[in-house]
């Protein structure tokens, strides 16, 4: 099964459920063999710095690494021994187990503990150097020279450095004696954005470029560099389609559908039991997650599950998170037509991404009308509706309704029963625990209009 919140790829090899629940799928980088520690591992724990602000609003509804970047989540990149221990330390109200992270209090003050930055991007050196972080006698954090990385400190050191399930890592990188390696982290989302085309082509290769085809394929497909094109059980590609992996990798999860005469350029990954509409055209360095449906042009973008972007209109260098359903031609810019620098608006503050092409950060359940039309670099929070002609502001506050002419706020109550309305089609329910993200979302989106935020 696919669960809301856990929406990862089906084609991971499945280990005894220490993180996550009995449905979480752990990827190793080192094409499934696990490194040999010495000794008896500590516990491993994924947290949030206070710099997960900058990554709004694509975590609100999950933790920083829960995001998507290339096939994989960046959860799935760091945890490359897949005999470790792992904890996971979110802010209070994503916390499954009630916002007060039990498991945490219950360890013996002293017990050691090994921290691991959610937002660290791993690479093939990543679990090493973790692991000798675990025994170093001469340091006891890791960091890029900016960001901490990881951590090795004991469990009351870590409870007196929250705040809100937020570590301070700021007063944590001044106490202890560091080393800096070559790291990189994602501090903004256009970052995974214009990187996952790098993403999709390292998690392919780590995997071990599977070139299988399982699924149906019809006469009158053309495959174009087969040996990197994965076609999983379960898909169908339906006749004219085209896919091209002449510029990277294609991978097309199980139960994808994709309809006939579409076009699908690589490097690109399609989650399980998403469908690819008529005559689509999807272009390189795209994601797209679970149980999606998706058409007309995109490129260059990451898409969470249950997300629809089933019509005709442009999708570039954009992210979207879960249940976000875009009408018929919608279209976003992704270029400014002076060549320069995107600059986005983000927490009161405005930004300038050092990049030529950034298109539209959407947060969950948001929803455009039809011919809606989206500036470049807009960031739209969470359960927003948005219609009409004319451009809206490049920055749309969560629980917003309105167009160009003016936003109200959207009804709390009524924001949560669509959401509920939208999950029972696709047979997830609307339980306590969407109810605990949805209050959280709401507290966090007044501290950034009222920037109370701990910063960023």
């Amino acid at each position: 099964p696919v669960r809301a919140g856990r929406d990862l790829p089906l084609l991971f090899r499945k280990f005894p459920a220490r993180f996550g629940g009995p449905d979480f799928f752990l990827y190793s980088p080192f094409n499934g063999k696990p490194i040999q520690g010495k000794g008896q591992a500590m516990i491993r724990v994924l947290f949030e710095d206070e710099h997960f602000v900058n990554l709004l609003p694509l975590v609100y509804f999950r933790p920083v690494w829960e995001l998507r970047c290339g096939i994989t989540t960046l959860a799935e990149k760091l945890k490359g021994d897949p005999q470790a221990e792992w904890r996971q330390l979110p802010r209070t109200y994503l916390d499954r187990d009630g916002r007060d992270h039990a498991w945490l209090k219950a360890l013996p003050e002293n017990l050691e503990l090994l921290l691991v930055n959610g937002r660290w991007l791993a690479d093939a050196e990543t679990a090493r150097a973790i692991e000798a972080l675990s025994t170093a006698a001469d340091y006891r954090v890791l960091t890029n020279g900016k960001t901490l990385l990881a951590l090795r400190c004991s469990a009351a050191e870590v409870r007196g450095h929250l705040d809100k399930g937020v570590l301070n890592s700021r007063s944590l990188l001044k106490k202890f004696p560091a080393r800096t390696i070559d790291a990189t982290v994602i501090n903004y989302i256009w970052e995974a954005v214009s990187r996952n085309g790098e993403q999709i082509v390292r998690d392919w290769e780590s995997l071990g470029r599977p070139a299988e085809k399982s699924g149906k394929i019809y006469d009158g497909v053309h495959l174009v560099e087969p040996q990197k094109i994965h076609i999983a059980a379960g898909a169908v590609l339906k006749p004219g389609v085209v896919v091209d992996a002449e510029a990277g990798p294609v991978w097309i999860d199980r139960d994808v559908t994709v309809m006939a005469n579409a076009v699908l350029e690589g490097p690109l990954y399609i989650g399980p039991g998403s469908t690819i509409k008529i005559a689509a055209k999807i272009y390189e360095n795209t994601t797209i997650g679970p149980v999606c449906k998706v058409g007309g042009e995109v490129e260059g973008c990451i898409i969470h599950g249950y997300s629809n972007k089933q019509h005709d209109g442009f999708l570039g260098h954009a992210y979207l998170g879960e249940w976000v359903n875009l009408g018929a031609d919608t279209n976003n810019s992704d270029l400014k037509n002076n060549y320069g620098n995107v600059t986005v608006q983000l927490n009161g503050h405005s930004i300038d991404t050092r990049e030529r092409f950034v298109g539209l950060m959407m947060g969950d359940h948001s929803k455009t009308g039809i011919n809606c039309m989206l500036n470049t670099g807009t960031i739209v929070g969470v359960s927003c509706n948005i219609y009409g002609a004319g451009l809206p502001p490049k920055f749309v506050p969560s629980f917003s309704w309105g167009s160009a002419e003016g936003l109200s706020r959207y009804n709390f109550e009524k924001a949560k029963a669509l959401a509920a309305t939208v999950m029972g089609r696709r047979k997830v329910d609307f339980d306590a625990y969407q109810e605990q993200l949805f209050e959280g979302a709401r507290e966090l989106a007044r501290e950034v209009e009222q920037g109370t935020l701990l910063g960023g």
